[in-house]
């Protein structure tokens, strides 16, 4: 009997997920179908993509202290006071990261930047920061995914590679789901890609037009000639690569269709220009609507980087390197950017969140935030925080952590955790440190 109970105790204890929501990128797929074992290990992933399934089937609980504070395991308690110290007594605080964590914790974020007159970034002023600054220059003619799926019969691709980069966004979203108005899915859609290489989702598409690097901006604008009927000069097939009857047999094209979409990446964003590219592509989107319908997308990296957006914007009026110390927000890129302000060796303390700058900024950054008091939240070990003065291991978001993200298109979804962690979330960690950071405010008021 007793090696009967045994070999009952030790069968595998199975649950199913359903309509769990993947964070790994923007797409925020939330159609995935969860194997749970022992309510610790996720063993399938059903529907989800080649990064989905390694987002959730490489997922394990490291076996780390709750809390290191100079490199030296901790408790959360001793951890969240020394955290509340450091950015309470900071002259130039920075807050950063935030584009892999839930809606809750960058409101939570928000406001303890807020509370100490510092300044909040988001990766987003490394990615599609250009694109933040072009919707507040000339606006922004858009749509959700959803109408892409059920309207779009012209796509067009500029600077990114979805085959690679966003796998299920070619399967659900863009080019090939049947949709209301185009039932035939693909055989509906004409889809065109504007790169600088031909990358894997050029075999996906109609037409592939190879850019000259670092001409996105005079292509942008001499397809927006075309839209208005102006003679556009044949010096823009030396300056773009791209032959102009090419261009026109596009631009004809896209005013032909019913329901077209720009779909825009880092390609365009982070290449010279930058902004000025972005605001291009935005003012094509408004041209075309003399013609036809059309809108314009940036296809976002992280999980969650388009709720980090939202989230400072409604709180502040503007998308990232927001400074607060002066009791109001002031945006000004380049300035209150992160990365800048690192290079600088301006800031004096940092709160680092779901972030690894360590692994990417430039070397002056990389150098001062070394030197600098830092807190970080993170899963992992990372490069960050390995040299934090304070380091927290947290749940991951999604897979331990319930709460809300945004898709790319400005779309909130729910999670739906797998198993629990034994780590605290982010949103419970920073909601300790900002009640801390008050109560030491209003001992030194008073």
């Amino acid at each position: 009997m007793s090696t009967a109970i045994a070999e009952a105790n030790a069968e595998v204890q199975t649950k199913i997920v359903s309509d769990a929501t993947c964070t790994f990128c923007g797409c925020v797929c939330d159609d995935m179908e969860l194997t749970v074992e022992n309510n610790s290990k996720i063993t399938k992933a059903k529907n989800a993509c080649v990064l989905g399934k390694s987002w959730f089937l490489n997922h394990n609980i490291e076996d780390r202290p709750d809390a290191l504070i100079e490199g030296r395991p901790a408790t959360y308690e001793e951890a969240i006071e020394r955290a509340a110290d450091i950015l309470v007594n900071a002259d130039f605080p920075i807050t950063y990261g935030l584009s892999d964590t839930t809606c809750e914790a960058q409101r939570v974020a928000m406001a303890i930047t807020d509370w100490i007159g510092g300044t909040i970034d988001t990766t987003t002023s490394v990615c599609h920061g250009p694109s933040g600054m072009a919707f507040q220059a000339v606006g922004e003619v858009t749509c959700s995914l959803g109408e892409i799926k059920n309207r779009a019969d012209y796509l067009l691709f500029w600077g990114c590679n979805p085959a690679e980069g966003h796998p299920r966004h070619f399967t659900r979203y863009s080019l090939m789901p049947k949709g209301e108005l185009v039932p035939n899915g693909r055989k509906d859609r004409t889809a065109v890609l504007i790169d600088v290489r031909k990358t894997k989702s050029a075999k996906a598409v109609d037409t592939f037009l190879q850019l000259k690097p670092r001409s996105d901006f005079e292509l942008a604008w001499a397809m927006r000639g075309l839209a208005k009927g102006i003679d556009i000069d044949p010096g823009i097939e030396e300056k773009t690569g791209i032959k102009l009857d090419a261009l026109r047999e596009v631009v004809d094209g896209m005013k032909k269709a019913k329901f077209g979409v720009i779909l825009f990446g880092m390609g365009l964003t982070m290449t010279r220009g930058k902004h000025l590219n972005t605001e291009a592509i935005l003012a094509l989107a408004r041209d075309m609507n003399r013609h036809t319908r059309w809108t314009a997308k940036p296809m976002r990296g992280h999980g969650n980087v388009t709720g980090a957006d939202n989230v400072v914007t409604w709180s502040t009026g503007y998308p990232f390197g927001v400074n607060l110390s002066r009791g109001y927000p002031r945006f000004n890129p380049g300035e209150f950017t992160t990365s800048d302000t690192l290079g600088r060796g301006e800031a004096d303390a940092a709160l680092i969140i779901a972030s690894d700058p360590m692994s990417n900024f430039s070397q002056p950054a990389r150098d001062h935030l070394a030197k600098i008091k830092s807190v970080v939240l993170d899963p992992k070990l990372s490069e960050t925080a390995k040299v934090a003065t304070v380091a927290f291991t947290t749940s991951v978001y999604g897979i331990n952590t319930g709460g809300t993200v945004y898709r790319m298109d400005d779309v909130p979804l729910s999670l739906r955790p797998a198993f629990p962690s034994p780590f605290r979330s982010d949103y419970e960690i920073l909601k300790a440190i900002e009640l801390r950071i008050r109560e030491k405010q209003l001992a030194s008021a008073s």
